[in-house]
């Protein structure tokens, strides 16, 4: 089976342009970010103007700070985000120029455009920005913007300098239907491992500053400020966890039948097998520890952490310095 040079060039090309893409969204969404701090003094000025109003009506003094903040949040007309609205656009341009790209890998080899590092990198950025995108639809995440088009932005980078394989016919063991299964469902899992990723460095890092408040130390501001609280972004950095957690369950159990059905053995203790189920087992403690022990917060978000060094580890080393039966996986 021939492969199409026509476009594969052109996948390339799309490629660059939604590279060019994320950049500009990048930088927007910083600027979102740095004038977050911004906004949230002009929130607590709000908050202050409405308080005295409250006291001024009789209102309980120990029951208005909560009042105060309450009304601010259902009554005043939510600012304009006009970068952050920018970076959304721009994302999603990115994104389709993106998603040009893989289909026309695609249809340049005639499979589907994940069977080497490069395609695997280029594709699973994209599912990245479109779990990003999907989320949006249901809460407002564009504080997290800036830290998923960076990361997809770098993962590009890497593919096209390091990892970039010319446009080819795969092995005789990956011509299978499996190969869209496992893959697409790791794809999944792993972008939102990404995504809960950040959301858990956001709330160390939410985390500490609240500590410091609370011991009476004076806290800079910074964007931060305009994020949500330590506990409801530990929060929803779980409930991603519990998502994904499922779904790399899958990827290990279809890679295991796989395996059977293109070398004849379920399991064979190759390095990126031993390295899924490791996965695996970190994110499997995460979650037991949550769920039986009550490790919340900073303990569970530095297993977190681990899993997701893990799956870093297993991506950025396993596939390329490791050899076993996983190789061709590796730079072409």
């Amino acid at each position: 089976m021939s492969v199409n040079e026509t476009l594969a060039t052109q996948a390339n090309i799309l490629l660059y342009g939604s590279m060019a893409s994320y950049a500009v969204a990048f930088v927007a969404y910083t600027t979102d970010l740095a004038g977050g701090a911004a906004r949230a003094e002009r929130r607590r000025e709000r908050e202050a103007v409405v308080e005295r109003e409250l006291v001024g009506a009789g209102a309980p003094v120990e029951a208005t700070s909560a009042a105060a903040a309450s009304a601010v949040a259902t009554d005043v007309e939510p600012e304009k985000r006009r970068a952050a609205a920018i970076g959304t656009s721009l994302t999603i341009l990115s994104l389709l120029l993106h998603a040009g790209s893989v289909a026309l890998r695609g249809a340049a080899v005639q499979r589907p455009p994940w069977s080497n590092m490069f395609e695997f990198s280029t594709a699973g950025a994209a599912v990245v920005t479109l779990v990003y995108l999907l989320a949006l639809k249901w809460r407002d995440l564009r504080y997290l913007g800036a830290f998923v088009v960076g990361p997809v932005l770098l993962t590009l980078g890497l593919a096209v300098t390091v990892l970039y394989t010319r446009a080819a016919q795969v092995v005789p063991s990956l011509k299978s239907y499996w190969l869209a299964i496992h893959v697409s469902v790791a794809f999944i899992a792993s972008a939102l491992l990404t995504l809960a990723f950040s959301l858990t460095v956001l709330y160390l890092a939410q985390d500490r500053r609240e500590r410091r408040s609370a011991a009476g130390e004076v806290v800079s501001r910074s964007f931060m400020d305009s994020l949500p609280g330590a506990r409801e972004l530990d929060l929803a950095s779980y409930r991603l966890h519990a998502v994904a957690f499922p779904l790399w369950t899958f990827t290990l159990v279809a890679g295991a039948i796989w395996a059977e059905s293109a070398w004849g053995r379920y399991w064979g203790w190759d390095p990126k097998e031993v390295w899924t189920f490791v996965i695996w087992v970190v994110y499997a403690g995460y979650l037991h520890a949550r769920a039986t022990r009550g490790w919340q917060g900073r303990k569970s978000a530095t297993i977190a952490i681990i899993g997701f060094g893990c799956l870093l580890f297993n991506f950025l080393v396993v596939n390329i310095f490791f050899v076993g039966w996983h190789s061709y996986a590796g730079v072409g």
